[in-house]
């Protein structure tokens, strides 16, 4: 592949109604000040976890797909040990997962056989550490290395993996998740409740339990990029990278974290989603929301219309996309609309396609 970069850029605009979603230390919805007004905000964290979360459910027969953060690694790496040879014990097992990582210089708790911190790997990494580790008497550090660097998983491959112990272990992300923020102000909103003993005596008077949730409603502007050919670079394969992307862009659309979901019920989805393939620089629109949105009839449309401003705005900056795909159930002034969130991914996808294919053709 030649050097010309691919980014796609994936903004959402989405309604969401009283909730907590995403809370502080202190069990409050977190906000951020943002043009001088209170926002409401969820962590860039939060939501790629609950990503990773729809990567699982996917992942059947799809081990690119199961990717595990954990310290449990050589716990797990045992049980990979035992499966493969069925006259090891727990303790040997165990015994030769701590030498492999040992080896690999990732520091363990001698108390607990655990990683001291946590440690991003995926299926594939596991399952070959075990075959190396059973095939040979005398562990090499570098043939380890070797396997934890390949066969990534799609969420290591998008988020990357941080190992202080031996840096050469880390992976570059692919991709960029913002935290969301409200369009407009908010003012955050408590919730009084009490719960009654069902078996109380009848001259029994008051609620065995009452207290205070703290909660918000908020149109967030939510926003991603990816660089394709990184992503190409972390997974291998051009085409299992354009699998991956489309997996992401759908379970970022339409994935929500779950934080208190079910005392909120606030599951929704999207109402405005703008996808751009760009070659020069991604671009966050956030500068669109700068200025809070006002409005006493709903904040969507006029959100939807200063994002699409704000777009404009900034071909001045940058050079025009290769292409911008829109899929939304408001008005929107820009071309290129499609019917359903299917049919976004696959032109986002025969997009891509075509710019590899040609990057590959003049190799």
């Amino acid at each position: 592949m030649n050097s010309k970069n691919l980014y796609v850029d994936i903004n959402i605009l989405q309604s969401v109604p009283s909730s907590n979603i995403n809370r502080d230390d202190t069990g409050a919805p977190k906000t951020a000040i943002y043009g001088g007004v209170t926002r409401s905000r969820v962590s860039s964290q939060s939501w790629k976890r609950a990503i990773r979360m729809e990567f699982n459910k996917q992942s059947e027969n799809a081990e690119w797909l199961e990717g595990i953060r954990t310290t449990r690694v050589p716990l797990l790496l045992a049980k990979a040990l035992q499966n493969q040879n069925s006259d090891l014990s727990e303790e040997d097992a165990l015994d030769i997962a701590v030498k492999v990582l040992s080896k690999a210089k990732i520091k363990l708790d001698k108390k607990t056989n655990r990683t001291k911190a946590l440690l991003m790997v995926s299926k594939g990494q596991i399952e070959k550490l075990a075959k190396y580790a059973l095939s040979n008497d005398e562990l090499d550090s570098k043939a380890i290395k070797t396997v934890l660097q390949g066969d990534h998983s799609l969420d290591m491959a998008l988020f990357g993996r941080m190992v202080a112990d031996d840096p050469s272990l880390n992976v570059d992300a692919s991709c960029q998740v913002a935290h969301a923020i409200s369009t407009h102000e908010i003012v955050p909103e408590f919730d009084y409740y009490t719960a009654v003993d069902d078996a109380k005596e009848n001259d029994e008077s008051g609620s065995a339990m009452i207290g205070t949730i703290e909660y918000d409603s908020a149109t967030l502007y939510r926003y991603a990029n990816v660089n394709v050919n990184e992503l190409i670079r972390n997974l291998g394969n051009s085409e299992i990278a354009i699998k991956g992307l489309q997996l992401f862009i759908q379970d970022f659309v339409m994935s929500m974290p779950t934080g208190k979901q079910n005392s909120f019920a606030n599951r929704t989805v999207p109402q405005y989603v703008m996808v751009t393939i760009r070659e020069d620089t991604p671009v966050n629109l956030v500068s669109a929301f700068e200025e809070p949105v006002k409005s006493r009839n709903g904040y969507i449309q006029i959100s939807v219309d200063n994002l699409e401003s704000e777009y404009q705005k900034t071909q001045k900056f940058v050079d025009a996309p290769l292409a911008t795909y829109v899929l939304t159930n408001c008005g929107s002034k820009l071309n290129n609309q499609v019917e359903n969130i299917n049919d976004m991914l696959k032109k986002i996808s025969q997009t891509i396609e075509t710019r590899v294919d040609d990057e590959n053709t003049n190799d």
